[in-house]
């Protein structure tokens, strides 16, 4: 089943090679190479709001990062995000990088907050061992205590995938996925090479990170003022948080500078409505695989 009706603002041109799908929630997606065209107003918007954070402000953000996202931790507990059930059909590796059917796969869940991603992953597959890591000490904690884990099927630690090395944790070239999915968004756009120079390590030869995170003129984007701009696609919550918009431009160059291949690398377009309100909400994500190559002969 498909949808030809463009997503608001998108012009006919954005439509082409991209793929269709229904999902469980009623919605449409579309897959495609082709970032999501701003309809005059919302360009209007951007061009206006270019007032960036003081650098003091900025600086006094980077070194309260993990403070900000405990507290947030504190504030929501395991309440926030869904549990994500979609993992394994988005992401066919999770299944498909296996030789035989039964093979234990030792997977690396980076950034896994409370666990959203990674119980459902364990509950779906008991072949699964997960290492997982998150910049909260608090959101760690969360994971050990929830019911659902087992040491001996998963590890969970805290670790700054900036500046802490992940070897401590995790041994070379043992990880046969990387999950990073709504992660590196949170990291300043100057440090996202040394979190993936960290994934990069454990990775084994051929296999692959797999990537999901918010794209360039999502909704959230877009809603964003020039009080909260801390550069380009680049901006800070009420809450201390921040986020990052990514183009798969901007995507494939930092993987690639690290040494890693590109597999696949498109813009997710949703429109999702609001009932309440009664908008139709453009939500726009990049989902990508990047595999680390295999060792020369």
């Amino acid at each position: 089943m498909t949808d030809s009706r463009p997503l608001q603002g998108e012009s006919p041109v954005a439509q082409l090679d991209v793929t269709i799908s229904a999902c469980e929630d009623g919605a449409f997606q579309k897959r495609g190479h082709r970032a999501r065209i701003l309809s005059p107003e919302e360009a209007e918007k951007l061009a206006r709001e270019q007032v960036l954070v003081s650098d003091f402000k900025q600086q006094k953000l980077e070194k309260e990062a993990q403070k900000n996202w405990d507290l947030f931790y504190k504030r929501n507990s395991t309440n926030f995000f869904k549990d994500r059930h979609w993992t394994t059909r988005e992401f066919e590796e999770l299944k498909a990088c296996r030789e035989f059917e039964d093979q234990k796969l030792t997977i690396l869940e980076a950034g896994c907050g409370v666990g959203n991603c990674l119980f459902p992953l364990l509950e779906e597959d008991l072949n699964i061992f997960a290492y997982a890591c998150d910049f909260s000490p608090r959101a760690v904690e969360y994971v050990k205590q929830n019911p659902l884990y087992d040491a001996q099927r998963c590890k969970a630690f805290q670790c700054d995938l900036t500046k802490d090395d992940i070897l401590e944790n995790v041994p070379s070239d043992s990880v046969d996925v990387v999950t990073l999915i709504f992660v590196l968004s949170a990291v300043h756009p100057e440090k996202m090479h040394l979190v993936l120079h960290n994934l990069y390590k454990v990775l084994k030869p051929g296999k692959c990170v797999l990537f999901r995170d918010y794209g360039l003129y999502d909704h959230a984007m877009l809603r964003f003022k020039s009080a909260n701009k801390l550069g380009e696609n680049f901006y800070v919550r009420q809450d201390g948080t921040r986020s990052y918009f990514f183009t798969n431009d901007f995507l494939a160059e930092l993987f690639l500078s690290v040494g890693f291949e590109q597999v696949v690398n498109e813009y997710v377009l949703r429109e999702t409505v609001n009932k309440k309100e009664g908008l139709a909400v453009p939500r726009v994500f990049l989902q990508s695989k990047f595999r680390k190559p295999q060792r020369e002969t």
